[in-house]
């Protein structure tokens, strides 16, 4: 038995090895891409081989504010940071495959919607959109996504 199991755990300590010595070259942190949450316990992006992962991102102003509850102007605003996360890396709008919108009221859908289908590219990524109790700053919108390069 000691044999039939050998060359199999041998071929998976390889693959192993081959794998850790191609991610620990590939993968890096993108921490500038959005200059108000320096300090911040997380990245905005993480890039790892050729896919990008975001953050989740909202909507603020310049200041880091969030402004106004009109749910048209945060998912534009939070969609700009996205995209904004997106080129800083290297990558397109284009390159989107998957998102994730979170939003605080699900009657605000309709509107969101309204503002996504004009801004995000065609084809438009897989998505799931989810409603949650609340986000940081009282924003209505927030969204992450992954990104893979063609």
């Amino acid at each position: 038995m000691k044999k039939l199991y050998s060359p199999i755990l041998k071929r998976g300590l390889i693959l192993a090895g081959i794998m850790t010595v191609w991610t620990s070259g590939s993968a890096f942190a993108q921490n500038k891409a959005i200059d108000f949450t320096k300090g911040m316990p997380f990245s905005e992006g993480f890039v790892a081989g050729n896919t990008l992962y975001v953050a989740g991102q909202q909507g603020p102003d310049a200041q880091g504010k969030v402004t106004g509850t009109d749910i048209a102007l945060q998912t534009t605003n939070t969609i700009a940071a996205v995209k904004k996360v997106v080129e800083h890396a290297g990558f397109k709008m284009s390159d989107l495959v998957a998102v994730t919108v979170y939003v605080t009221d699900l009657n605000d859908v309709k509107k969101m919607n309204d503002v996504y289908i004009k801004l995000m590219p065609d084809p438009k990524p897989a998505r799931a959109t989810v409603q949650v109790a609340g986000l940081i700053g009282g924003a209505k919108i927030e969204m992450s996504a992954i990104a893979v390069k063609h």
